[in-house]
């Protein structure tokens, strides 16, 4: 059986201006995951990924490298509410 989870992320690092944001999506799309991603004012990205366990995992291992001129330094990560809706959607910043 499939268990859905939601996880919500702070990614910390050089995220933004890097297409992190467009890259979480094209990613989050290929496995079927739901949420969305948005620049935050502090300098961080936020994202909340809904989906199977095994595709949230797979979204979270991708999230700490990212797209190729990104720098994870770290990110933080806690239960959330799943959404309703199947998409994936880059939101405006916070």
């Amino acid at each position: 059986m499939n268990t859905v989870t939601a996880k919500r992320l702070r990614i910390h690092g050089r995220v933004q201006g890097v297409g992190y944001r467009e890259s979480m999506r094209r990613e989050a799309e290929k496995l079927s995951v739901a949420g969305w991603v948005r620049n935050c004012n502090d300098g961080t990205v936020e994202a909340l990924v809904c989906g199977e366990e095994s595709a949230v995992v797979q979204i979270i291992n991708w999230a700490r490298t990212g797209p190729r001129f990104s720098r994870v330094e770290r990110i933080l990560i806690s239960e959330d509410a799943p959404v309703a809706d199947s998409t994936f959607a880059v939101a405006f910043t916070e």
